[in-house]
């Protein structure tokens, strides 16, 4: 059986960026250490996912016009952190201006293996993470990371929605788990 070629998409990109914007996502922030100037790299993303349980995997994606991206590539290491309902200030911050001014004054700590992560207590979870598989997906890099070490509270995440941050409600979690 032949497979066809993909059709020509029938709607501009922006309307597409708004239909992708009525599935509420997590919003996490990636940190890491340039692996040739050890300076702090961070970054907010809402593409973050889920991949296996065994072994435990994640993935997020990086556009390819960061100017990060080069040094994601060669990260051994890094560390996601799923961001709770009152770290928007964060979320913000770690979404725009340079790399140094996004670490400007904040706590920093080491997970585990020593890598570089937030020193906030008000993460939902974070995950310590080996680089592991890279993948070209069309404007942008998919990065496959392998779970090392994790840990969560029952905190109530942050949430990106229809192009902006939403603070869930506070309730109890259905499990827990």
């Amino acid at each position: 059986m032949t497979r066809s070629s993909p059709a020509p998409a029938d709607f501009p990109s922006l309307y597409f960026r708004s239909a992708l914007g009525r599935f509420p996502t997590g919003v996490t922030i990636v940190t890491a250490e340039h692996p040739d100037t050890g300076a702090p790299l961070g970054l907010t993303i809402s593409s973050f996912s889920s991949v296996s349980l065994d072994p435990p995997m994640v993935l997020w994606t990086l556009t390819h016009t960061a100017s990060s991206l080069g040094a994601f590539l060669a990260l051994d290491h890094y560390v996601i952190h799923v961001l709770s309902a009152s770290q928007i200030d964060l979320a913000r911050r770690f979404a725009k201006g340079s790399h140094a001014d996004r670490f400007a004054g904040l706590a920093l700590d080491r997970a585990p293996n020593g890598t570089l992560m937030l020193g906030d207590s008000r993460c939902a979870a974070w995950f310590e993470c080996h680089n592991t598989q890279h993948h070209l997906a069309g404007d942008h890099t998919i990065f496959v990371g392998q779970v090392e070490h994790c840990q969560r509270q029952l905190l109530s995440p942050l949430i990106y929605h229809a192009g902006d941050f939403e603070l869930t409600q506070a309730s109890e979690p259905l499990s827990r788990n």
